[in-house]
């Protein structure tokens, strides 16, 4: 099995980054749904280093993905531009989740590399970003960059969520091997070349990271992956029976990558004593065969 090449976020210094972006754009995107408590904070830490001190991205958006709290105000004064999801691509719907927001963002924004964070991360740093920009602007080897980190919980400092160690990352070992040394394939810190991603249907809900994965390795190969250890991040820790609609979500998405037609596109999540979960299986497509998307890149009409 072969393992993805593998950096530290701090062996990239911001200006040797600097020097080697060149005429190269940046985009960064936050997908948020009611988390009006961090994402403020971290728009403005992304805006004041490396926008206004270090130049290394170009453009800071925040994906509003049906908000009912003060999400898009606290962006907006933060200095990102915001986006309404309902009313990006409407004419393939205007449904919410992960996935539908990561498709959307890639649409409304314009770099030629695309970075993707958390919103909900109490204890953000621009090393975050930095570190995914590493491989991505000194190796054009390299298409797509996947974050890893150690995430504390009750104290102590533990690896991937319960989700990556209990599905993500046996089923990739044992279906996918080639991507069975990426460290945490359901991390929310990543990034790729736009010449890359364009070509990539979006699975609406949390299937989408996985799916990315598999689907980047089977167009691309899995040596165009890299993977940075970005050092620890603080986030939320969901209770275990909310994990279960995100692990069906992820099973369903790879199990459609392994043999069509293997599990349902929908059915309902049943779990004695709680809340029913109907699960729906959505892709959006690739932008490339998007009319509207074509329009704004005519050199996929070359």
């Amino acid at each position: 099995m072969s393992t993805p090449r593998t950096h530290l976020a701090s062996a990239f210094e911001l200006d040797d980054l600097v020097a080697a972006k060149g005429t190269t754009t940046v985009s960064v995107c936050i997908p948020a749904r009611n988390e009006e408590t961090t994402v403020g904070q971290i728009v403005e830490r992304i805006r004041a280093k490396l926008t206004e001190t270090y130049p290394l991205v170009d453009e800071i958006i925040v994906v509003d993905d049906h908000s009912t709290d003060r999400t898009a105000d606290e962006a907006r004064n933060a200095g990102a531009t915001v986006v309404d999801a309902s009313q990006v691509l409407t004419e393939h719907g205007r449904g919410h989740g992960k996935g539908e927001a990561l498709w959307k963002s890639l649409f409304a924004s314009t770099g030629d590399i695309v970075v993707w964070c958390d919103a909900d991360v109490r204890d953000f740093s621009t090393r975050f970003i930095s570190g995914l920009l590493g491989p991505l602007l000194t190796d054009p080897s390299i298409g797509f960059v996947k974050g890893f980190y150690e995430r504390p919980v009750d104290g102590h400092v533990r690896g991937g969520g319960r989700v990556t160690e209990l599905v993500a990352r046996p089923l990739l070992t044992m279906c996918f091997p080639e991507l069975g040394g990426i460290v945490q394939p359901l991390s929310g810190e990543y990034g790729g070349r736009r010449t890359v991603l364009e070509q990539l249907p979006f699975v609406e809900g949390y299937g989408v990271d996985i799916a990315m994965l598999i689907d980047i390795a089977n167009a691309f190969g899995a040596e165009t992956i890299a993977q940075v250890d970005l050092g620890e991040r603080v986030h939320r820790n969901r209770p275990l029976h909310e994990l279960s609609p995100m692990a069906a979500q992820v099973l369903q998405a790879a199990m459609r990558r392994i043999q069509p037609g293997l599990v349902p596109d929908a059915f309902t999540l049943s779990p004695p004593d709680l809340e029913a979960h109907e699960i729906a299986y959505v892709e959006r497509p690739a932008l490339s065969t998007v009319d509207s998307y074509r329009d704004q890149h005519p050199r996929l009409n070359d």
